[in-house]
């Protein structure tokens, strides 16, 4: 059975629960495993966020004002700042979506990333259980959030210690944005030390 063959029947509920998608947060901004015109949309992602929630359906609004149709399965991993179940998805979060696109046009979806942010930013000052950052003119209040933050110092495995983060230094913060505000909860803060 090939990956298409498989979350058609997961999409129609004939799999069991075995999570087959990735829950590392880089994957939601990893190039395609497939051929992909340059320039063109990759068929099999969707970005944009959540309108309306409906037995096991997400409707998406993509940044292009067009809607799209998400079925998850038994067999989608999600990610809200850590690996998650489906019922943590709330209409108005943001949502990368990469799956399987059927013939109607739905995507059966292998993961969600939901609330997902990749900031390239400048630490502008730490304090306990937080960081201000500047992204690009803009403050953002990233949480640092225990037992689960961490930071990868010069491509080293990731470690909860941050204490060789400085103020004034460029790093790259993925973590999961709460909707509404500048606020964001850190996952992974890669800094070069």
């Amino acid at each position: 059975m090939d990956r298409r063959q498989l979350f058609t029947a997961a999409a129609l509920g004939v799999v069991g629960a075995t999570a087959l998608g990735s829950l590392d947060p880089a994957e939601a901004f990893a190039k395609p495993e497939w051929d992909v015109e340059p320039g063109a949309a990759d068929p099999n992602f969707i970005e944009g966020v959540v309108n309306t929630i409906t037995d096991g359906q997400l409707f998406v609004k993509g940044s292009d004002g067009v809607f799209n149709r998400v079925q998850v399965t038994s067999a989608t991993s999600v990610w809200k700042l850590t690996p998650t179940s489906f019922d943590k998805v709330e209409v108005g979060d943001g949502l990368y979506a990469r799956g399987v696109r059927m013939p109607d046009g739905l995507l059966a979806a292998e993961s969600l990333w939901v609330n997902i942010v990749n900031l390239e930013v400048i630490i502008t000052s730490i304090g306990k259980g937080q960081m201000d950052l500047d992204h690009a003119g803009s403050r953002v209040v990233g949480n640092v959030v225990p037992g689960t933050s961490a930071t990868v110092y010069n491509g080293t495995p990731a470690i909860s210690d941050m204490s060789l983060l400085q103020v004034g230094k460029h790093v790259q913060v993925i973590g999961a944005w709460r909707p509404g505000t500048n606020e964001i909860d850190i996952a992974t803060v890669y800094a070069a030390v």
